[in-house]
Protein backbone atom coordinates (compact mmCIF):
# COMPACT_ATOMS: atom_id res chain seq x y z
CA UNK A 1 0.00 0.00 0.00
CA UNK A 2 3.03 2.53 0.45
CA UNK A 3 3.10 3.16 -3.36
CA UNK A 4 -0.08 4.22 -3.51
CA UNK A 5 -2.23 7.58 -2.65
CA UNK A 6 -4.68 6.62 -0.22
CA UNK A 7 -6.45 9.70 -1.24
CA UNK A 8 -7.23 8.23 -4.41
CA UNK A 9 -6.87 4.07 -3.74
CA UNK A 10 -9.92 2.55 -2.60
CA UNK A 11 -8.23 0.19 -0.49
CA UNK A 12 -7.37 -0.39 3.18
CA UNK A 13 -5.32 -3.27 4.99
CA UNK A 14 -8.42 -5.73 5.96
CA UNK A 15 -10.36 -4.69 2.83
CA UNK A 16 -9.93 -3.29 -1.14
CA UNK A 17 -11.49 -2.99 -4.49
CA UNK A 18 -11.53 -6.14 -6.03
CA UNK A 19 -10.16 -4.69 -9.44
CA UNK A 20 -6.80 -4.22 -7.30
CA UNK A 21 -6.57 -7.44 -6.61
CA UNK A 22 -3.04 -8.50 -7.03
CA UNK A 23 -1.64 -5.20 -7.48
CA UNK A 24 -2.60 -3.83 -3.71
CA UNK A 25 -2.44 -6.01 -0.85
CA UNK A 26 -5.71 -6.62 1.69
CA UNK A 27 -6.98 -9.21 3.53
CA UNK A 28 -10.29 -9.37 1.46
CA UNK A 29 -11.51 -7.71 -2.04
CA UNK A 30 -15.18 -6.72 -3.34
CA UNK A 31 -16.86 -5.35 -5.86
CA UNK A 32 -18.00 -2.07 -5.73
CA UNK A 33 -21.85 -0.88 -6.09
CA UNK A 34 -22.21 2.58 -7.60
CA UNK A 35 -24.25 4.79 -6.43
CA UNK A 36 -25.95 8.35 -7.35
CA UNK A 37 -25.62 11.57 -5.36
CA UNK A 38 -29.25 12.25 -4.89
CA UNK A 39 -29.07 15.84 -2.83
CA UNK A 40 -27.52 19.18 -3.70
CA UNK A 41 -24.01 18.13 -2.10
CA UNK A 42 -23.28 15.37 -0.01
CA UNK A 43 -19.84 15.75 2.29
CA UNK A 44 -16.65 12.90 1.72
CA UNK A 45 -15.45 12.39 5.16
CA UNK A 46 -12.24 10.99 6.59
CA UNK A 47 -14.44 8.62 9.12
CA UNK A 48 -18.14 8.08 9.41
CA UNK A 49 -18.61 10.64 11.42
CA UNK A 50 -20.37 13.86 10.77
CA UNK A 51 -17.89 15.71 12.60
CA UNK A 52 -15.23 14.14 10.92
CA UNK A 53 -12.74 16.35 8.47
CA UNK A 54 -14.63 16.70 5.15
CA UNK A 55 -11.75 16.14 2.21
CA UNK A 56 -14.35 16.48 -0.60
CA UNK A 57 -17.72 16.49 -1.94
CA UNK A 58 -19.57 15.07 -4.48
CA UNK A 59 -22.19 17.53 -5.66
CA UNK A 60 -25.70 15.95 -7.50
CA UNK A 61 -25.92 13.33 -10.12
CA UNK A 62 -22.04 12.50 -9.37
CA UNK A 63 -21.62 8.46 -8.93
CA UNK A 64 -19.74 7.03 -5.67
CA UNK A 65 -18.59 3.53 -5.82
CA UNK A 66 -19.33 1.86 -2.60
CA UNK A 67 -17.28 -0.78 -1.14
CA UNK A 68 -18.17 -0.68 2.34
CA UNK A 69 -21.56 0.32 4.65
CA UNK A 70 -21.45 1.03 8.19
CA UNK A 71 -24.07 2.38 10.27
CA UNK A 72 -25.96 4.64 8.23
CA UNK A 73 -22.38 5.27 6.32
CA UNK A 74 -21.09 4.22 2.85
CA UNK A 75 -17.30 3.78 2.65
CA UNK A 76 -16.12 4.36 -1.45
CA UNK A 77 -14.15 6.25 -4.18
CA UNK A 78 -15.89 9.32 -5.78
CA UNK A 79 -15.90 8.42 -9.92
CA UNK A 80 -15.70 12.32 -10.95
CA UNK A 81 -12.43 12.89 -9.14
CA UNK A 82 -11.15 10.18 -7.66
CA UNK A 83 -11.21 10.65 -3.77
CA UNK A 84 -11.91 7.91 -1.23
CA UNK A 85 -14.10 8.38 1.73
CA UNK A 86 -16.99 8.06 3.66
CA UNK A 87 -20.48 9.87 2.65
CA UNK A 88 -23.66 9.47 4.52
CA UNK A 89 -26.07 6.54 3.00
CA UNK A 90 -29.19 8.82 3.25
CA UNK A 91 -28.24 11.03 0.31
CA UNK A 92 -27.60 8.42 -2.14
CA UNK A 93 -30.22 6.64 -4.59
CA UNK A 94 -29.39 3.49 -6.17
CA UNK A 95 -29.56 2.85 -9.79
CA UNK A 96 -27.62 5.31 -11.66
CA UNK A 97 -29.04 7.35 -14.00
CA UNK A 98 -27.03 8.19 -17.35
CA UNK A 99 -26.93 12.48 -17.09
CA UNK A 100 -28.44 14.35 -20.44
CA UNK A 101 -27.48 17.89 -18.77
CA UNK A 102 -25.42 20.04 -16.46
CA UNK A 103 -26.40 22.74 -14.61
CA UNK A 104 -24.22 25.52 -15.95
CA UNK A 105 -25.48 28.54 -14.09
CA UNK A 106 -23.56 29.15 -10.49
CA UNK A 107 -26.44 27.96 -8.87
CA UNK A 108 -30.26 27.09 -9.49
CA UNK A 109 -33.33 25.83 -7.65
CA UNK A 110 -35.31 22.64 -8.38
CA UNK A 111 -39.07 23.12 -8.16
CA UNK A 112 -41.56 20.47 -7.03
CA UNK A 113 -43.74 22.44 -9.85
CA UNK A 114 -42.93 23.73 -12.91
CA UNK A 115 -44.01 27.42 -11.29
CA UNK A 116 -41.33 29.22 -9.87
CA UNK A 117 -44.04 30.51 -6.81
CA UNK A 118 -43.11 26.60 -5.31
CA UNK A 119 -41.27 26.06 -2.68
CA UNK A 120 -38.21 24.66 -3.66
CA UNK A 121 -36.94 21.29 -2.04
CA UNK A 122 -33.36 21.39 -3.72
CA UNK A 123 -30.23 23.90 -4.63
CA UNK A 124 -28.08 22.56 -6.92
CA UNK A 125 -25.01 23.73 -7.72
CA UNK A 126 -22.92 24.15 -10.91
CA UNK A 127 -22.25 21.17 -13.03
CA UNK A 128 -24.47 19.03 -10.92
CA UNK A 129 -25.52 15.96 -13.67
CA UNK A 130 -29.04 15.78 -14.22
CA UNK A 131 -31.17 13.44 -16.60
CA UNK A 132 -34.03 15.45 -18.24
CA UNK A 133 -37.54 13.16 -17.95
CA UNK A 134 -40.12 15.94 -19.26
CA UNK A 135 -40.35 19.48 -20.56
CA UNK A 136 -42.73 22.11 -19.85
CA UNK A 137 -42.25 25.31 -21.34
CA UNK A 138 -39.64 27.36 -19.64
CA UNK A 139 -38.78 24.19 -17.39
CA UNK A 140 -37.58 20.81 -17.78
CA UNK A 141 -37.77 18.65 -14.79
CA UNK A 142 -34.70 16.40 -13.76
CA UNK A 143 -35.25 12.68 -12.15
CA UNK A 144 -34.69 12.74 -8.77
CA UNK A 145 -34.83 16.97 -8.36
CA UNK A 146 -37.31 18.57 -9.56
CA UNK A 147 -38.21 21.65 -12.52
CA UNK A 148 -35.45 23.65 -13.44
CA UNK A 149 -35.51 26.78 -15.49
CA UNK A 150 -34.47 25.79 -19.04
CA UNK A 151 -31.87 28.21 -19.26
CA UNK A 152 -29.80 26.63 -16.65
CA UNK A 153 -29.44 24.23 -17.58
CA UNK A 154 -26.34 23.28 -20.58
CA UNK A 155 -26.03 19.82 -23.02
CA UNK A 156 -23.29 17.49 -21.59
CA UNK A 157 -20.83 18.78 -24.20
CA UNK A 158 -21.64 22.33 -24.24
CA UNK A 159 -18.69 23.82 -21.72
CA UNK A 160 -17.19 27.47 -21.10
CA UNK A 161 -14.47 28.96 -22.87
CA UNK A 162 -12.44 30.61 -19.84
CA UNK A 163 -11.93 29.15 -16.30
CA UNK A 164 -10.85 32.14 -15.05
CA UNK A 165 -14.38 33.71 -15.67
CA UNK A 166 -16.11 30.92 -13.86
CA UNK A 167 -13.92 31.36 -10.49
CA UNK A 168 -15.31 34.81 -10.76
CA UNK A 169 -18.72 34.37 -10.55
CA UNK A 170 -17.68 32.72 -7.32
CA UNK A 171 -16.37 35.67 -6.08
CA UNK A 172 -17.03 36.53 -2.13
CA UNK A 173 -18.31 32.75 -2.01
CA UNK A 174 -17.08 31.95 1.84
CA UNK A 175 -14.61 29.61 2.07
CA UNK A 176 -15.34 25.69 3.17
CA UNK A 177 -12.41 23.21 3.66
CA UNK A 178 -13.10 20.39 1.20
CA UNK A 179 -15.58 22.35 -0.44
CA UNK A 180 -16.51 22.40 -4.01
CA UNK A 181 -20.27 24.10 -4.29
CA UNK A 182 -20.74 27.40 -5.45
CA UNK A 183 -22.16 28.40 -1.99
CA UNK A 184 -18.44 27.46 0.35
CA UNK A 185 -15.58 25.88 -1.27
CA UNK A 186 -11.72 25.70 -1.09
CA UNK A 187 -8.92 26.92 -3.24
CA UNK A 188 -8.56 23.57 -4.92
CA UNK A 189 -12.14 23.18 -4.96
CA UNK A 190 -12.50 26.13 -6.82
CA UNK A 191 -10.06 25.36 -9.36
CA UNK A 192 -11.40 21.90 -9.79
CA UNK A 193 -15.17 23.24 -10.09
CA UNK A 194 -13.67 26.27 -13.07
CA UNK A 195 -11.77 23.25 -15.09
CA UNK A 196 -15.29 21.00 -14.93
CA UNK A 197 -17.47 23.52 -16.39
CA UNK A 198 -14.67 24.00 -19.32
CA UNK A 199 -14.76 20.24 -19.45
CA UNK A 200 -11.54 19.53 -18.21
CA UNK A 201 -10.80 16.53 -15.57
CA UNK A 202 -8.98 17.81 -12.53
CA UNK A 203 -7.75 16.23 -9.47
CA UNK A 204 -8.96 17.49 -6.08
CA UNK A 205 -6.20 18.27 -3.87
CA UNK A 206 -3.34 20.98 -4.62
CA UNK A 207 -0.61 18.94 -4.84
CA UNK A 208 -1.97 16.77 -7.45
CA UNK A 209 -3.08 19.34 -9.37
CA UNK A 210 0.09 20.63 -9.40
CA UNK A 211 1.64 17.50 -10.84
CA UNK A 212 -1.22 16.71 -13.49
CA UNK A 213 -2.33 20.39 -14.60
CA UNK A 214 -0.31 22.53 -17.64
CA UNK A 215 3.38 22.88 -17.91
CA UNK A 216 5.74 24.89 -15.70
CA UNK A 217 6.50 28.89 -17.12
CA UNK A 218 8.58 31.28 -15.34
CA UNK A 219 7.22 34.77 -13.47
CA UNK A 220 7.71 37.15 -16.03
CA UNK A 221 5.41 35.62 -18.51
CA UNK A 222 2.37 35.06 -15.89
CA UNK A 223 -0.80 35.81 -17.77
CA UNK A 224 -4.35 35.55 -16.83
CA UNK A 225 -5.35 31.71 -16.50
CA UNK A 226 -2.16 30.66 -15.56
CA UNK A 227 -2.03 28.81 -12.19
CA UNK A 228 0.26 29.83 -8.64
CA UNK A 229 1.30 26.86 -7.04
CA UNK A 230 2.19 27.06 -3.03
CA UNK A 231 2.67 24.12 -0.76
CA UNK A 232 -1.31 23.37 0.22
CA UNK A 233 -2.55 26.19 -1.70
CA UNK A 234 -3.12 27.43 -5.61
CA UNK A 235 -4.42 30.45 -7.31
CA UNK A 236 -5.50 31.68 -10.69
CA UNK A 237 -4.20 34.52 -12.19
CA UNK A 238 -7.04 36.84 -12.57
CA UNK A 239 -4.23 38.86 -14.96
CA UNK A 240 -0.96 39.69 -14.82
CA UNK A 241 -0.63 40.81 -11.34
CA UNK A 242 -3.26 39.59 -9.75
CA UNK A 243 -5.18 36.27 -8.40
CA UNK A 244 -8.29 35.23 -7.70
CA UNK A 245 -8.53 32.06 -5.23
CA UNK A 246 -11.01 30.57 -2.16
CA UNK A 247 -8.21 31.79 0.60
CA UNK A 248 -8.56 31.27 4.71
CA UNK A 249 -7.30 34.34 5.39
CA UNK A 250 -9.85 36.19 3.82
CA UNK A 251 -12.29 33.61 4.29
CA UNK A 252 -13.87 33.90 1.02
CA UNK A 253 -13.10 33.67 -2.44
CA UNK A 254 -11.41 37.23 -3.33
CA UNK A 255 -9.38 39.02 -5.85
CA UNK A 256 -5.47 40.03 -4.62
CA UNK A 257 -2.41 41.51 -5.85
CA UNK A 258 0.18 38.26 -6.13
CA UNK A 259 2.99 40.18 -4.72
CA UNK A 260 0.75 40.60 -1.36
CA UNK A 261 0.46 36.97 -0.96
CA UNK A 262 3.61 35.64 -1.69
CA UNK A 263 4.70 37.74 0.85
CA UNK A 264 1.78 36.96 3.46
CA UNK A 265 2.99 33.43 2.81
CA UNK A 266 6.44 34.45 3.61
CA UNK A 267 5.69 35.56 6.20
CA UNK A 268 3.66 32.90 7.68
CA UNK A 269 6.41 30.61 6.67
CA UNK A 270 4.44 28.99 3.74
CA UNK A 271 7.23 30.11 1.39
CA UNK A 272 7.50 30.67 -2.28
CA UNK A 273 5.27 29.53 -5.08
CA UNK A 274 6.52 26.02 -5.57
CA UNK A 275 5.89 26.58 -9.07
CA UNK A 276 3.71 28.30 -12.04
CA UNK A 277 2.01 26.82 -14.37
CA UNK A 278 -0.16 26.89 -17.72
CA UNK A 279 -2.62 24.66 -19.01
Amino acid sequence: MDAYDPRTTLARDDLADQALDGIVRARAYRATQALQCAVSVAGVRKAPDVRAEQSDQLIFGEVFDVLDRRDGWFWGRARRDGYVGWVEAVGFASGVQLPTHRISALRTYAFPEPDPRSAPPMLLTLNSMVTVEEEQERFVKAARAGWIARTHLADLDAFDRDPVAVAERHLEAPYQWGGRESVGLDCSGLVQQALLACGRACPRDTDLQELALGHPIDRASLRRGDLVFWDGHVAWMLDETRVIHATGHAMQVTVEPLDAVIERFRTAGTGDPTSLRRL
